[in-house]
């Protein structure tokens, strides 16, 4: 088993590879004076279990091009499987036909990792569940929520914590990490006018006196959230704290979260984080590494993955 990484994720990557007890493959990923993407292996990946950690995340064109363009090198180096490792896939949310004359682009990136040449695909919190099925090679799609519970657990008392759903979409995965905590759950019902605005119409369940943990799958540019926190003080939380597993953060987003309702956000390393979101007085980040090294064991020594979450 070798592992390679891109230049969208290294600090996870290495944390992966100590979990793992093994050293990082040696490649180069640079660019020609252009910005074209030139990618060598650097030692033999001939007849070898191969996993390629990077994530699509900002710039996300240039990093799903260092993916493809690294599986096709392995493929090239006649490895013997090549399993991409995307902590965080991009464009999911594109994943159906939201209007007239627009794409399916989370399925258009399914098939450009297929055709590249990986065998298998792993990931993490697929904004929506039916794009593994986009895919028409393996593809394990792994679960944040117990790594929430767990987090959860440690810093907080749960006899007056209530789970919240920031939409409609989010209540299977928040479902999830209520039976976790046997805690109750209620539902942020809200009305989107245009992608990165939101209102919030109403709270469905009795947040009065709760320390309430909205739980999502990706924050982009952080209104929804601050928004949902807005609404569930207004309706007299004692406090709002937000797990979400994917970190975009882009544009204000950062400021827009120091200066909310939320006494903490909690966001996890698949995408690694800037400074001002290290910097920031309520942003905390949890390291997925021991999820996904494990996970990276496991399919390397044929062993079961969903076993992980049960």
């Amino acid at each position: 088993m070798k592992l390679f990484v891109g230049n969208s994720n290294p600090v996870l990557a290495e944390a992966i590879a100590r979990y793992l007890e093994l050293s990082l493959g040696r490649a180069t990923v640079r660019r020609f004076a252009d910005q074209e993407i030139f990618v060598e292996i650097q030692e033999n990946v001939r007849g070898e279990d191969v996993f390629i950690i990077q994530s699509t995340s900002y710039p996300a064109n240039d990093h799903l091009m260092e993916l493809l363009i690294m599986i096709d090198a392995m493929r090239r180096a006649s490895a013997r499987r090549i399993t991409a490792v995307l902590p965080y896939f991009g464009y999911a949310r594109q994943d159906r036909k939201a209007g007239g004359r627009t794409p399916i682009s989370a399925k258009l990136v399914a098939n450009l990792i297929t055709e590249a040449g990986a065998d298998r695909v792993m990931t993490l919190d697929l904004h929506a569940g039916q794009i593994q099925g986009f895919f028409d090679i393996p593809t394990d799609n792994l679960f944040a929520v117990p790594l929430m519970a767990r987090d959860i657990k440690e810093h907080l008392d749960l006899d007056n914590v209530m789970v919240v759903s920031p939409d409609v979409g989010g209540v299977v995965r928040a479902r999830s990490l209520a039976k976790r905590l046997d805690a109750l759950l209620a539902i942020v019902d809200k009305r989107r006018e245009k992608p990165g605005e939101s209102e919030v119409m109403n709270i469905i369940g009795d947040v009065d006196g709760r320390h309430c943990i909205l739980i999502d799958d990706i924050i982009d540019s952080g209104g929804t959230l601050c928004n949902a926190a807005d609404a569930l003080m207004a309706h007299g939380a004692k406090s709002v704290r937000a797990y979400i597993t994917h970190g975009v953060l882009s544009g204000g987003a950062v400021p827009r979260i120091v200066n909310s309702n939320l006494e903490e956000l909690v966001i996890t390393d698949s995408i690694q984080p800037n400074s001002a979101i290290r910097d920031a007085r309520n942003i905390r980040v949890v390291t997925t590494a021991n999820l996904l090294g494990e996970a990276i064991a496991r399919t390397a020594t044929e062993q079961s993955v969903s076993s992980l979450f049960d």
